[in-house]
């Protein structure tokens, strides 16, 4: 049978199987996204952002558990764009996951997609971002998912529920800054202010009146859903005067945890409880970076809003203000983030794969690679290139995305030789590491999973070129944390001291500096999936891989045929 009758028969099939399927959902939403360029004004400058349906952030949407969202995205804007759906499964229908040139081809100019969005266990908050070259910094929004109906929450319900994104903003355009450092071979420039809301607070110029304020009531309980959209660095963040309990991570309950600040990773959602038992006043809220590596260049401005309590009353001056940890407080982050756990009780049980099957070891390094410019040097260190690597693969985007090649089995798209092990072994934190090891090969290589393999992955953090941290983000699943600590990962003895009880269920975690993270999933999601770096400017450089999980025996264990609208290359 000739490709384009296959492909024709296939997006067929997939029709009639969306049929069959859809009435078992418990809703259907379907929303239309329009991608566009809209003026915004922000710092004393004014220009045109790329934005959804006009607004920065874009829309939040609304779900229970175990719905269906279709959503018609329209790209009227001037260059290509696609739609993640972060956090959210997406089971045996990798087709609407959105990373371009891994399971799809970018929308065009001119042209839409219709992405069929399926909820599987998510419950919480997740989000919706741009997957294509930097739009992502502009093209995001929140995805609330509520308890299936008849069901509750496992806390007392709150008394109102707000969105709070973090964001970043540059005064230039992002896709300049963007062909800037891919051309310079160097670091981006850094943004010139965070934001909450798409606020940046009274702190930064001509922003007195761009301040983003929450009104409480005295003795109420507020849900507040965090997600960090910002594009290279993870967050502090904190209420002055108040403390807040986690309830939630990445689209899966916790065990209460109550805490004076946040630290939330690009890509991290948390969900907290704020109290409103404070004297009534104003309190500020406030983020900035925390940024591991003294080397590196980082936006070290701090982003505020306003909690404000209903009355009347005369708020204090100055406002109260919180106590942030330091910009390089390492032990402050891993406190932070080491102490989440899975609320894992009757109603949320949770399934930590046991008995491993597959063990990966993968680095994640900073890397070096001659300079490519003609007619002058880069500037990376010693003239070099920057670049960024998984067990020393740079990873090379591919020019026809993985997912139809795989499907439709077109050759020389990618490899399957991904390394299960660094091809190099060496003191992998050490202080004075040898520039021998520091370039990387430049290729499309993915490894290939067997149906229902349980995968032990340890990230190891190296001290190549620069230490530094690294939220790492897996497509179609989420996974146990089930272990981390610093320096080089022991195999005999550091599993000794895993957490298979509890261990919190996500799908991005932060590997610390010079430092290791385990994490354990069952590959039971046939597809393509990405696997890459949240700091935006790694994966440009290259710190990102893909699975490819073949299909299992069964009905249920096979990927889904292909939506007959799928992007052209």
């Amino acid at each position: 049978m000739c490709l384009i009758m296959k492909v024709l028969v296939l997006n067929i099939l997939g029709i009639l199987l969306l049929a069959v399927l859809q009435p078992g959902h418990a809703k259907t939403h379907h929303h239309t996204f329009i991608v566009e360029e809209s003026p915004y004004t922000r710092l004393c400058s004014s220009k045109k952002i790329l934005t959804v349906n006009g607004s920065f952030p874009g829309p939040t949407l609304y779900m229970n558990k175990g719905d269906m969202l279709v959503v018609d995205v329209y790209n009227n804007g001037t260059q290509n764009i696609t739609i993640h759906w972060h956090g959210i499964k997406q089971v045996r229908y990798p087709w609407s996951d959105g990373p371009e040139y891994i399971t799809q081809c970018p929308i065009a100019p001119g042209a839409n997609f219709s992405q069929r969005i399926e909820l599987s266990d998510e419950e919480g908050t997740v989000w919706w971002h741009a997957h294509s070259d930097w739009s992502r910094a502009t093209v995001h929004g929140a995805v609330v998912i509520y308890p299936k109906n008849g069901t509750e929450y496992p806390f007392p319900k709150p008394d109102d529920e707000i969105q709070i994104i973090l964001g970043e903003w540059w005064k230039s355009d992002i896709q300049a800054v963007l062909d800037q450092f891919l051309a310079s071979g160097g670091d981006p420039n850094t943004s010139d202010a965070y934001l909450i809301n798409g606020q940046p607070g009274d702190l930064y110029p001509c922003s007195n009146n761009d301040t983003y304020k929450l009104t409480v009531e005295y003795g109420k309980t507020y849900l507040l859903r965090m997600v960090n959209a910002v594009m290279n660095n993870i967050l502090f963040f904190s209420i002055a005067n108040h403390q807040i309990t986690v309830v939630g991570t990445d689209g899966a309950y916790t065990k209460p945890l109550t805490s004076d600040y946040i630290t939330i990773s690009p890509g991290q959602t948390i969900d907290f409880l704020l109290h409103a038992n404070q004297t009534p006043n104003h309190y500020y809220m406030a983020a900035k970076a925390y940024n591991s590596a003294g080397a590196i260049s980082f936006d070290n401005t701090t982003t505020t809003a306003v909690l404000q309590y209903a009355g009347n009353y005369t708020p204090t001056s100055p406002l109260p203000f919180p106590v942030l940890p330091a910009f390089n407080d390492t032990n402050a982050s891993v406190n932070f983030t080491g102490r989440l756990r899975s609320l894992a009780d009757a109603d949320h049980p949770i399934d930590v794969p046991l008995n491993i099957s597959t063990n990966l070891f993968f680095t994640v390094s900073i890397n070096l690679l001659p300079c490519n410019n003609t007619n002058s040097t880069c500037t990376g260190p010693n003239g070099n290139r920057f670049a960024a690597s998984v067990n020393n693969n740079s990873f090379v985007l591919p020019q026809i995305d993985i997912l139809q090649a795989y499907y439709y089995q077109i050759n020389g798209v990618y490899g399957e030789n991904f390394p299960s092990i660094p091809p190099f072994v060496f003191n992998f934190t050490a202080s004075n590491l040898s520039t021998v090891s520091q370039t990387a090969n430049r290729t499309t290589e993915v490894r290939v999973l067997e149906y229902n393999e349980t995968v032990e992955l340890v990230f190891q953090g190296t001290n190549l070129v620069a230490g530094i941290d690294h939220p790492m983000h897996l497509h179609g699943y989420s996974f146990y944390v089930v272990g981390w600590g610093f320096g080089n990962f022991d195999k005999d003895k550091d599993p000794l001291n895993y957490n298979l009880v509890d261990p919190p269920l996500q799908n991005t975690i932060a590997v610390p500096k010079n430092a290791w993270t385990a994490i354990r999933f069952k590959a039971d999601n046939p597809g393509v999936w990405f696997m890459h770096c949240h700091l935006e400017r790694h994966t440009s450089w290259g710190m990102e891989m893909a699975f490819i999980v073949k299909d299992g025996n069964g009905t249920n264990e096979k990927l889904m045929p292909p939506p007959p609208d799928m992007p052209k290359c």
